[in-house]
């Protein structure tokens, strides 16, 4: 159970006792402050009865207690622990007894200081020697510091032991709180980016004849706000962390995808978003010029690493067309336009006089997603041109037309099955025929005005084709999409890349079957992942296994996936909005709707989301009629 509220974690079994094992303990910043807060009552440990999430930062853990023993089976004291991401915890005892009662209380504590990475690896070392100080315990290795304050102060304070001792008195029905805090010693109380006055997520909400939908938007929106982080050289501008606990700074590629399918709940998170990726993006005459670092990330068995940077690049222009069209002010817009003009340009010399963008390194191959989101960045970033006045948008177009073209007869592979898309062409143009989940990006194609989607590199039937081939059960594993088909070789249902349920990805796969009309497809996948966020309490992790679905079944979570993810916690909100249908064209003062058809959620109606700067709601009726109830001002419908 992990609450975060970054930069400030707390990682918990859900027995709720910290012993030091794994994971467990309260962080900031990737340092373990304490790894061990463990409470005996009476001389016993409370026995667990629930845990459950009370929000993304914070968790309830609650145990009983029998102090009279030859009064019955009956626990007559109750133990709540409630524990917060930004290091504290808060125990209350709740007596039923019949009579007073004097209860010795003790919590023994420890840390090692440990870095989160240290801990992953096996080499977290030994606990560190307990002090004393003030109203509570503090440690320290030299370097770093933790310090453990109590509210009412401990009446003993053993440090050879690190422990803390009370003895509360309950009055029959009565309460007693003890409150402690984990902090850094020097270091104030630690106060979650997400938590600021002025939030750049919408505060959205939602209510269906599906019960999931109310309670996976509201996680969704929770969750991404608890992983946003602050520019440190530019506190105004916020962005979402990669994922907790293992990623828990800036991943461009996946912050660019997060602020993107983010976008119904305005258009702050992808300012900022852009604002420090233009910041560290490459400057000067080199073949680098333009590039957004980022770092290679593993592509399954298949295929060698990818380039993370490759994507980011990409994703920036994208990202920045599609804001504006959500309602981004112009002013914004205007600067970071140079940023997306170097993205642009860098593109264009990469490839050069060749039509495919290939990996950096030397015989690279050329990925199909890759060429998804070359192709949907030059379409994008060309109309972003033309609408601020800039040259460059027709050489963008050709090479776009160029790439649709060749990318039609080079990657797509014949077989008896009706033919696939190949995940890539290796060094002198052999396809890779492997069927991934990659292709899905070969759908989400981006938004032009009027409400319209831009065009995919595949034809007609070869767009159908795909759409048959992610809703077979090769891919479709009944929780959602798998990352490789179940008859391809390598498969592994837990593979990151090769056969796990990535939700991104699904995602994906789903408002992009919708966009292009197949229906049952979408809907399938929709329904399978929202049935997983169910098992995993609405807050999904970013894979899952990909074993098929059965009667009685539940969804294997992935032991390396972070929960939560930022690219996870806006897929879900990709995946609700995909089902009103939401394409707006701010600029123009327009909204058009494209609601799924079939309506697979029943009637559901999405409020507090954010269109041209204001306030929208839309509901959709159980015959799949879309209707606004809430816009900006002067909006009008879209045919």
């Amino acid at each position: 159970m992990i609450c975060v509220g970054l930069p400030g974690l707390a990682i918990s079994a859900e027995h709720g006792q910290l012993n030091g094992q794994g994971l467990e303990g309260f962080y900031r910043a990737g340092l373990r402050l304490l790894s061990r807060c463990q409470i005996r009552v009476a001389g016993r440990e409370p026995l667990a009865v629930q845990a459950r999430m009370t929000g993304a930062d914070r968790a309830r853990f609650v145990g009983t207690l029998r102090t009279s023993p030859h009064a019955g089976p009956d626990p007559d004291v109750v133990v709540e622990r409630t524990r917060h991401a930004d290091g504290t915890e808060r125990i209350t005892l709740h007596s039923a007894a019949p009579r007073p009662l004097r209860l010795p209380v003790e919590v023994a504590l420890g840390t090692d200081l440990a870095a989160l990475g240290a801990i992953a690896s096996g080499n977290a070392g030994p606990e560190v020697p307990a002090s004393v100080h003030d109203a509570g315990l503090r440690w320290t290795d030299g370097k770093e510091a933790s310090l453990v304050t109590a509210d009412p102060p401990a009446a003993d304070a053993l440090a050879s032991a690190g422990l803390l001792r009370w003895e509360i008195e309950l009055p029959p029905g009565g309460t007693a709180t003890v409150e402690l805090r984990v902090r850094s010693d020097g270091a104030g109380p630690v106060r979650a980016v997400g938590r600021a006055a002025r939030s750049p997520l919408a505060q959205a909400g939602a209510s269906s004849d599906d019960p999931c939908v109310q309670a996976l938007l509201r996680t969704s929106v929770q969750d991404l706000q608890a992983l946003l982080l602050r520019d440190p050289a530019h506190p105004a501008d916020m962005y979402p962390a990669a994922g907790a606990p293992w990623r828990c700074g800036l991943a461009p590629a996946d912050a660019l995808a997060s602020a993107r399918m983010a976008l119904p709940l305005g258009t702050r998170l992808a300012a900022g978003t852009l604002r420090a990726l233009a910041r560290g993006q490459t400057t000067g005459r080199g073949q680098q010029s333009g590039l957004i670092p980022g770092p290679r990330r593993d592509a399954g068995g298949h295929l060698p690493p990818g380039c993370t940077g490759t994507e980011a690049t990409l994703l920036f222009p994208a990202l920045l067309a599609e804001a504006r069209r959500w309602g981004m002010p112009e002013p914004e817009t205007e600067e970071l336009l140079p940023a997306a003009e170097r993205c642009l340009t860098w593109l264009r010399s990469t490839v050069g006089d060749g039509v495919y963008l290939c990996d950096p390194q030397p015989g690279g191959p050329a990925r199909c997603e890759t060429q998804a989101h070359a192709h949907r960045a030059a379409l994008l970033g060309a109309d972003l041109l033309d609408a601020c006045g800039r040259p460059g948008g027709a050489g963008l177009r050709q090479w776009a037309q160029t790439l649709r073209s060749q990318f039609r007869a080079d990657f797509w592979v014949d077989d008896l099955g009706g033919g696939r898309p190949a995940a890539a062409l290796a060094p002198g143009g052999r396809p890779v025929p492997h069927l991934a989940a990659t292709t899905v990006h070969l759908l989400d194609t981006g938004l032009l005005g009027g409400g319209e989607w831009a065009p995919g590199l595949l034809d007609r039937a070869q767009t159908e084709q795909l759409a048959r081939l992610l809703g077979s059960p090769a891919m479709d594993s009944g929780w959602g999409l798998r990352g490789l088909g179940v008859k391809e070789a390598g498969y592994n249902p837990f593979g990151h890349r090769s056969g796990a349920v990535r939700v991104q990805e699904t995602a994906i796969a789903v408002a992009g079957l919708a966009a292009y009309g197949y229906e049952k497809e979408a809907s399938s996948l929709l329904r399978g992942v929202l049935a997983a966020a169910g098992m995993f309490g609405h807050r999904l992790p970013e894979m899952y296994a990909g074993e098929q679905r059965t009667e009685g079944s539940t969804p294997l979570p992935h032991p390396a996936a972070c929960r939560p993810a930022a690219t996870t916690a806006a897929a879900g909100i990709l995946l609700l909005t995909t089902v009103v249908g939401i394409r707006p064209d701010a600029p123009a003062g327009t909204v058009t709707l494209r609601p799924v058809r079939s309506a697979p959620l029943g009637e559901i109606t999405l409020n507090g989301l954010r269109v041209a700067g204001a306030p929208f709601s839309v509901r959709v009726s159980r015959l799949g009629l879309a209707m606004v109830e809430e816009a900006a001002e002067g909006l009008q419908l879209g045919v």
